[in-house]
């Protein structure tokens, strides 16, 4: 059953990985699991079956998200953006007492209380957030991108880039390559690869699969990279740790707000009861994230 339940929420960090303003890092922490997809990542070699278990449900849940709700998620966006926006918002507000009880144990751990430095990190790193949401986007429409070396150095980089985010609460990967002007790029090369794999068409699939790999490739490197550094920070200062990572994801209701037209939608003239609805949606968003951040479904707990 707890295999189960770590599909359901790789599901959802798949999903919400390709969303310009939302963190599959942030929901990853919202479930209480971010701490354990990090230990595994930094320690898959020395510990594979450990490892294997706390990522291959979350892989499998994050590709079934990726293909199965990408479409759907975006469809709701377009049509409901503020019940879309403020559903994500509750997903990842319903974490933030699994996250604060984290950091208040790990004071009692290491005997400290609440100090000057906590509240700067928590301030820095909530600013960063805070300015990603409002920087300019470049690549704000469709874009194409053909097989050349510099476009394959180029993804390769984005992916590393990305994928660092990917991998920190609150930074929003897909934000970042609006940021840096791929985000479109990215999506034209895989929705390119897909259709041409579809319909085996090699003279597409080729040159779009190289510059999938590479941008693949690139995702990796910067997730082994930024996993084993935030590894070290939660192994050597772990309530310094959880005060940054509370900032990105306190912040994290800005960056969806402004990267969608949720403002926008709240002005349309919609009725009071779709209003009342997105509440309602946003509450149990809440409950659902709360809920499934207490089921056991860390590495100890899914051993064999």
């Amino acid at each position: 059953m707890q295999y189960i339940w770590m599909i359901v929420k790789g599901m959802i960090i798949g999903i919400t990985n390709v969303i310009p303003g939302v963190s599959g890092g942030t929901m990853a922490v919202s479930f209480g699991i971010y701490d354990d997809i990090i230990h595994a990542v930094t320690h898959v070699k020395n510990e594979f079956k450990q490892s294997s278990k706390v990522l291959g449900p979350l892989a499998i849940g994050a590709l079934i998200g990726i293909a199965g709700f990408s479409y759907f998620i975006e469809l709701l966006l377009d049509q409901y953006t503020l019940a879309t926006a403020i559903a994500f918002i509750g997903l990842i507000l319903g974490g933030l007492p699994i996250l604060w009880n984290s950091f208040q144990k790990s004071k009692l751990q290491e005997k400290q209380s609440l100090n000057f430095i906590h509240v700067i990190l928590f301030l820095i790193f909530f600013g960063i957030v805070a300015w990603m949401s409002f920087a300019d986007k470049g690549g704000n429409g469709a874009q194409s991108i053909s097989l050349s070396l510099g476009n394959v150095l180029a993804l390769f980089i984005v992916g590393v880039a990305s994928a660092a985010a990917m991998v920190v609460p609150g930074v929003s990967g897909s934000l970042l390559m609006l940021i840096l002007g791929f985000y479109y790029a990215v999506i034209y090369t895989i929705n390119q690869f897909t259709g041409a794999l579809s319909s085996f068409d090699m003279d597409t699939l080729i040159p779009f699969g190289t510059l999938l790999a590479a941008y693949a490739v690139g995702m990796l490197v910067g997730i082994v990279l930024i996993s084993k550094a935030i590894d070290y920070f939660f192994q050597n200062k772990p309530t310094y740790t959880y005060a940054s990572i509370l900032g990105l994801v306190v912040a994290s209701p800005i960056a969806i707000l402004t990267n969608t037209t949720a403002l926008a939608d709240l002005q349309s003239g919609r009725s009071i009861w779709y209003y009342l609805l997105s509440i309602i949606i946003g509450m149990l968003c809440f409950a659902l994230t709360f809920a499934l951040g207490r089921t056991e479904d860390t590495a100890d707990a899914i051993e064999d």
